[in-house]
C-alpha cells in the first residue's frame, strides 16, 4: 500500500508484523486496499448500538448513530467519529476516481466516501466501510457488567 504523503501513523508496524496481526482476509483489505464482496461483512445490516473502531489498531472511527441503510452491500455511515479520526484521500484505482478512507492512526484502508449521492442523511455522504476493516464495541459507555 502507498504510504500516505504528509502525514505519520500513530501505530506502525511492519508488514510482517501486519502479516503476525492481522487473518489473511483482513491483511488484503486493510494493508492491500482490497474490498470484500458485498453483502459479506459481519456488520452490513448491524443495528447495535456501540462504536466501531479500526480492527487493525483499535481506533475509534464510527459511532453507530451515524450509520444507515444504503442496501449497497456494505456497512454505511454519513460521518466520522471525529475529522481527525480517519484521512481522505484521491484513489485513481479501476480507472475511476474516488476518494479513499484510511484510519488516520495506522493508515489502514477501510474504504470509500461518495457524495451527492442523494441520501437523506445531515452531511450527504456515504463512507462505504469494509465490515472487515472494523470492530464493533457495543454500548461502550452502558453501564458496567
Amino acid at each position: 500500500m502507498e504510504p500516505v504523503v504528509g502525514a505519520t501513523p500513530k501505530v506502525v508496524h511492519s508488514e510482517l508484523e501486519w502479516r503476525e496481526i492481522l487473518k489473511p482476509q483482513e491483511y488484503a483489505v486493510l494493508r492491500e486496499a482490497g474490498t470484500e464482496p458485498a453483502w459479506t461483512g459481519e456488520y452490513t445490516d448491524t443495528k447495535s448500538e456501540g462504536v466501531y473502531s479500526c480492527r487493525a489498531c483499535g481506533a475509534e472511527l464510527f459511532r453507530s448513530d451515524t450509520k444507515f441503510d444504503s442496501h449497497c452491500g456494505w456497512p454505511s455511515f454519513f460521518s466520522p467519529l471525529a475529522a481527525d479520526s480517519v484521512i481522505l484521500r484521491e484513489d485513481r484505482a479501476l480507472g475511476m476516481v474516488r476518494t479513499e478512507v484510511l484510519c488516520a492512526t495506522c493508515h489502514s484502508h477501510l474504504g470509500h466516501v461518495f457524495e451527492g449521492e442523494g441520501y437523506a442523511t445531515p452531511t450527504d455522504q456515504r463512507y462505504c466501510i469494509n465490515s472487515i476493516s472494523l470492530r464493533l464495541v457495543e454500548n461502550p459507555s452502558g453501564p458496567a457488567d
